[in-house]
């Protein structure tokens, strides 16, 4: 009975730890019930584009340019949000789990060629201020009804400013993120 040869210049491997690296290696499987259930959750954004998209359409002549405005910017969240989904599912599935041997498909993302879990922290920090700004300008618009006698206004003006707050927090973070990914990547090197 032969034994596999070490490389040369390696420390030998003691047999009884062998398999408890194996099952640390395996354990990366144990995200794949995650992204299924991502999966799901971009199934029910799906739904709610459509729901929406209805309600537009069968409401077209009834809304005015504020409403309509107003549903125009939620089916745009659902759309960055649901990428946000897919940056998520895809990256990290093949950052964390294992390839999708997708070199020379045709559909591939050009970003997934040059992914890792720096350049998916990034990717996923500016798609969170995306979304925020959607969110900001939603509330930027209907905030012109704040104090005005007989309109019901959906926001305070401590609301208000608490979410232009949030919003620098994300953004101030993503450029924390940047940074810090930018000092820990040596001299001369790229993503």
């Amino acid at each position: 009975m032969s034994h596999p040869v070490e490389p040369a210049g390696a420390l030998p491997v003691s047999a009884a730890l062998r398999p408890l690296p194996m099952i640390i290696f395996a354990s990366r499987w144990l995200q794949v019930p995650l992204y299924l259930g991502l999966i799901v959750a971009q199934c029910v954004y799906v739904f709610l584009f459509l729901k929406e998209l209805w309600h537009l359409v069968t409401h077209a002549f009834d809304f005015s340019e504020q409403q309509i405005m107003l549903v125009v910017l939620g089916l745009i969240d659902v759309v960055m949000i649901s990428n946000l989904l897919i940056m998520v599912i895809v990256g990290g599935y093949e950052t964390f789990v294992s390839r999708l041997k997708l070199q020379n498909h045709p559909d591939q993302p050009e970003w997934l060629s040059h992914v890792n879990a720096s350049v998916l922290k990034i990717k996923l920090a500016m798609a969170i201020i995306g979304i925020s700004s959607i969110h900001l300008l939603r509330t930027f618009i209907e905030a012109g009804n704040i104090g005005i006698a007989g309109r019901t206004a959906n926001y305070t003006e401590i609301g208000v400013i608490l979410q232009t707050v949030i919003h620098t927090v994300f953004i101030l973070s993503a450029i924390g993120i940047a940074w810090v990914d930018k000092m820990t990547v040596p001299a001369g090197k790229g993503h």
